[in-house]
């Protein structure tokens, strides 16, 4: 017999790391690992360093003409990157 309060697992381990903040750095990961998947082995290989911050993400890369394509394309990046994470995680994009 079924009680009436059950939950599918999927949903309460969701809300315990709600409950613990992690909710939203497990989403920041998601986006910086689907990096490559996103801007291509390439690009990826260029990139130097990357991180999340205060809902903006910076990328700081090894190459002007990389640098200046990634900024062309900056907004759809977000998009992407978002997609990829299931939820709004970054808002904007810093090209260095």
């Amino acid at each position: 017999m079924r009680k009436s309060n059950t939950q599918p697992l999927g949903d309460v381990i969701h809300e315990y790391l709600k409950s613990l903040d992690i909710d939203n750095k497990l989403q920041e990961m998601r986006i910086i690992d689907s990096w490559p998947d996103i801007v291509g082995i390439t690009i990826a290989k260029k990139t130097a360093r990357l991180f999340i911050k205060n809902h903006k993400l910076f990328v700081y890369l090894n190459s002007s003409i990389v640098r200046n394509e990634l900024i062309r394309i900056r907004e759809g990046l977000v998009k992407a990157l978002n997609d990829k994470a299931g939820l709004k995680v970054i808002y904007e994009i810093v090209i260095r």
